[in-house]
């Protein structure tokens, strides 16, 4: 790839992510729609759903450790956000239990 076809690319790019953040600006100018103002309540909680159950999905409750590590793991980032509300507090305290109980009590074997 030439340095003028990077440039051109690197512009297209740059165009493109101004175009997708001004655009609803320009759109909504004076009023949000009220399925947009619902769209924005409703989506994160689904967004939170779809995650939960992403993370889940292969667990098994018939092998292995029986899932332990990702509940208390899960129960600890819960519990924090419940406490602090704070997500990075909670994402890497969760993260940190999942990772010490996985290293230290439930080895994966593969």
């Amino acid at each position: 790839m030439t340095t003028l076809q990077s440039a051109v690319m690197i512009g297209l790019a740059v165009l493109a992510t101004q175009l997708t953040r001004w655009i609803p600006f320009l759109l909504f100018r004076r009023k949000t729609p009220p399925v947009i103002a619902y769209l924005g309540s409703v989506l994160p909680s689904a967004i939170w759903g779809m995650l939960v159950i992403y993370c889940f999905r292969n667990g098994t409750l018939v092998a292995g450790s029986n899932g332990m590590p990702e509940i208390l793991a899960s129960a600890v980032t819960v519990g924090l956000q419940a406490w602090k509300r704070n997500l990075a507090i909670s994402i890497a305290g969760g993260t940190l239990c999942y990772m010490a109980l996985v290293q230290l009590f439930f080895p994966i074997s593969g």
